[in-house]
């Protein structure tokens, strides 16, 4: 539907007034006049819309989340996604981007992609690794943009480019392992040969002290020098390079973080001794505490890093889902396999059962059950014959479609994979607690050393002394300890989560999550197991029987419980000897419905015969066949009336009543005849209960989201621990709802799904159950592998313990550096000795963090 102008243009068709899609043919509106795409996204407008969601606030929110108050970023930096303004022609290309650590890394990225010809905006987020630059593809390439991203230590490449993302990881590698055996060579030659002048060690004689002093002084102790020197540059410009550019970074941001902190003492060092050596016979050189400074840290976050892939390593393997082919009928009734991208509006195109629909189109022929729960999230699938539409990346479970490509020739999951892509690249990282003291404890450090330096100089000092009373306040301000706080306490907080089968893929988990004001859950695969399992019936033993083995020719998931039901029963019936009775499953009894058993053409056990079956019809509404010379029905009681067969008031009545709550009932009949019915229906998750009850006494509040249908969330909607729980809700309806509450307060998401993608990239804090896919756990924070609802408590926890020990690690590092910095200041310490004190206040940073951290609860 469109509108018209005064000036005669036609409008754009109607959008959603909560997620901006179509409305186009969609009759749902409120009381104001608003429209919306379905039931689901109005309920939700209607009860957050007066959220008032200020894209200047959320803006200004963000960039005080990122540290840098909106302030430091050179002109040039784009505007936040809020006011995102493309011009036509520009597309969205996404690159990786090895290297970033921090928010300033995110700015100065986007600076840079800005700058380039033919790009108006970019957005970069090192949570996700990823910017997003809007360019014009005829003035600028992807291969141009990589060039002008990639420098300075950052490495971008295609966010598919697997052999780049390897060179990147094999970089790494060889820069820590450089950093440690030339470190180790330049340590050797400390503790052998030079730290012996410094200390009378009791183990060399007085000969050997006399010796070693005056080999130092002598020219052959320069060329020494010069060695020891040249190693050290290999450490600090090899290995450090990373740390050396987020100095960089930081300092043209104007947001001083611990990169920043740790160069400038680790290249103060560095400078004195090079000088001392050019300059000062018989100096004192302090490449040891540059050495020290740059393989402490750097070892630190590469732990960090082996841990996160270790944890990454862990979740099993999913299914991709998106299509890259399809198969497209030609004029002669042949079919060809053709790119998607190849697909023209109006192109006919053939889907097998089992295959996913490569695009968004209509049904011309065919009649078959279509599984949309990828893209909207509803749990039963849909029967679809001609003149139905049909959602691009849905799956025929039974049947086969000839579909009609699309006017846009779209696909419904690429445009659920572009808004995560949007969300993600938009979330920009949190800065590190570490960093944000840095923006402090910088500027105050480099003041104290600068007037100790004033003040030795004042007092009669040399320029040596002075340089040497500066050089120690920068050394002893700890850089290593500091810089180890958070990475070695995340380090742990990510390897408790890994033995409690809890995958983080975010190292600002533990930073960014405070205590939650709202989780919000989704219903299909989350809350239930997402399969459909025979939860009731009122049939008998026999007529269950013949009822499976039709079901087993059938693709359906509810034919599918039922076969799986009967076999489950078989295999009990063989377990109890043979004439024994079979567990009941009427009055929700459930004990024969928990087998594992697989259907096979009705089989029933070695306790009992397979039935044969004849003849088999599938049909729109269920299924039909002669079954051991038994004429059987089993569907949706239309599909008796159809047939002339007569259904009972009360089996009517108790379909229509099950069918309220959200289950699936079926008529089961033979002989013209419906005798009874089964309910099938998507199994409760354990522990469900306990979680969303232990996380509303804790004061937050619990909402349901959910795609599927109203009737089937009642269960929820009817828990007192449940505030809310919206139904219907599309993929984009889901991610807008997660924003509006973010501006109640901190909001956490937990899916499994695809459909569920956009909220967990939309939230302060995502959560995908292991079981789901690959988008949902791209989108996601924190992965629980082994689908247990239960661990979703256990992530806050660790949340609130890593950070307790983050704050803890700095907070030793503060008493120490509120001790050492006046003793330095005051030329009570001189280097040596402050190195020294740097390792030990490090080692305790590390032992702390070896801790486990559930342990302090």
């Amino acid at each position: 539907m469109s509108a018209t102008r005064d000036d005669g243009s036609a409008d754009e068709p109607a959008a959603c007034t909560l997620c901006e899609l179509p409305t186009e043919g969609v009759d749902v509106t409120d009381g104001d006049g608003n429209r919306f795409c379905c039931t689901g996204c109005r309920d939700v407008y209607g009860a957050l819309g007066d959220v008032d969601v200020d894209a200047d606030a959320v803006r200004e929110r963000r960039r005080a989340d990122a540290g840098d108050g909106g302030a430091g970023v050179e002109d040039g930096a784009p505007a936040d996604d809020g006011d995102r303004d493309v011009p036509d022609g520009y597309e969205a290309t996404y690159l990786e981007v090895d290297g970033m650590h921090c928010a300033t890394c995110e700015a100065f990225i986007e600076t840079v992609a800005t700058d380039a010809e033919g790009v108006s905006g970019a957005s970069a987020s090192y949570v996700t690794d990823t910017v997003r630059i809007d360019r014009d593809p005829d003035a600028v390439t992807v291969e141009d943009l990589t060039e002008t991203v990639s420098g300075l230590g950052y490495s971008a490449y295609a966010r598919d480019d697997a052999f780049s993302r390897r060179q990147a990881s094999n970089m790494a590698t060889a820069r820590l392992a450089a950093g440690v055996l030339v470190g180790m060579a330049v340590m050797l030659q400390y503790i052998v040969l030079i730290y012996p002048t410094y200390f009378a060690f009791p183990f060399y004689d007085e000969r050997t002290l006399t010796y070693l002093n005056e080999a130092m002084a002598s020219t052959s102790g320069t060329y020494f020098f010069i060695v020891i020197g040249v190693l050290t540059t290999i450490v600090l410009f090899f290995t450090g390079k990373p740390i050396l550019r987020g100095a960089y970074v930081s300092a043209r941001t104007r947001s001083p973080n611990m990169d920043l902190l740790v160069a400038i003492a680790a290249v103060s060092a560095y400078l004195y001794s090079t000088l001392a050596v050019i300059f000062v016979e018989s100096p004192s050189i302090y490449y040891d505490v540059t050495v020290a400074i740059i393989v402490i840290v750097t070892v630190g976050n590469h732990y960090e890093d082996s841990v996160k892939d270790r944890a990454t390593e862990l979740l099993s393997e999913v299914t991709a889902v998106q299509v890259d082919d399809a198969r497209r009928l030609t004029a002669d009734g042949d079919t060809e396999s053709v790119a998607v991208e190849a697909l023209d509006p109006g192109d006919r195109l053939l889907v097998r059962a089992g295959e996913r629909v490569p695009v968004d189109g209509e049904a011309v022929d065919g009649d078959a059950a279509v599984d949309e729960s990828v893209v909207t999230g509803e749990s039963l699938p849909v029967r679809k014959v001609a003149g139905d539409a049909v959602v691009g990346g849905s799956v025929v479970t039974d049947g086969s479609l000839t579909v009609a490509v699309g006017p846009d020739a779209t696909s419904s999951l690429d445009r659920v994979a572009e808004l995560v892509y949007d969300l993600q690249s938009g979330n920009h990282g949190v800065q590190k607690l570490a960093d944000r003291l840095a923006t402090v404890f910088v500027p105050a450090v480099l003041v104290i050393a600068a007037v100790a330096a004033g003040a030795s100089l004042a007092l009669g000092g040399g320029p040596t002394d002075a340089m040497l009373v500066g050089l120690t306040v920068l050394i002893v301000s700890c850089p290593c300890a500091l810089g180890l706080a958070t990475p070695l306490a995340v380090a742990a907080g990510i390897r408790d989560a890994l033995e409690r089968s809890i995958v983080v893929f975010d190292d600002t988990v533990f930073e960014r999550i405070r205590d939650a004001d709202t989780v919000v859950f989704d219903k299909t695969g989350t809350l239930t197991t997402g399969e459909m399992r025979l939860i009731d019936r009122r049939i008998d033993d026999d007529l269950l029987r013949l009822a499976a083995a039709l079901e087993s020719r059938s693709a359906h998931p509810v034919g599918q419980a039922i076969a799986a039901a009967r076999s489950a029963a078989g295999a009990a019936d063989a377990a109890l000897g043979e004439g024994g009775a079979t567990p009941a499953v009427a009055d929700g009894g459930a004990e024969a419905v928990d087998g594992e058993a697989e259907p096979v053409d009705g089989e029933t056990g070695e306790g009992g015969d397979a039935p044969a079956v004849e003849s088999f019809e599938s049909h729109a509404r269920g299924v039909s066949g002669v079954v051991d010379g038994v004429e059987v029905v089993v569907g949706h009681p239309d599909l008796f009336d159809e047939r002339g067969w007569s259904v009972p008031d009360e089996v009517r009545e108790a379909v229509a009543d099950a069918r309220d709550v959200g289950r699936v009932p079926v008529a089961v009949g033979r002989d013209g005849v419906a005798e009874g019915f089964v309910v099938v229906g998507d199994e409760l998750r354990d522990g469900w209960e306990e979680t969303v009850t232990a996380l509303d006494r804790s004061g937050v509040e619990v909402i349901v989201l959910t795609g599927d249908d109203e009737r089937a969330a009642t269960v929820f909607s009817e828990h007192d621990a449940v505030s809310s729980v919206f139904a219907g809700v599309p993929p984009e309806g889901k991610a807008e709802a997660v924003g509006r509450l973010k501006e109640r307060g901190v909001t956490v998401m937990v899916g499994d799904g695809t459909n569920d993608a956009p909220a967990l990239a939309a939230a302060d804090l995502g959560i995908a159950l292991g079981g789901g896919t690959a988008m949902a756990a791209d989108a996601a924070d924190v992965a629980i592998v082994d689908d247990d609802l239960g661990s979703v408590a256990t992530v806050f926890e660790l949340a609130r313990a890593a950070r307790r020990r983050v704050k803890g690690n700095i907070g030793w590092a503060f008493c120490y550096n509120a001790v050492a910095i006046p003793l330095a200041a005051t030329g009570l310490l001189n280097p040596l000795f402050a190195a020294v004190a740097m390792g030990a206040s490090s080692l305790l940073v590390v032992t702390n963090s070896s801790r486990a951290l559930l342990s302090d609860e």
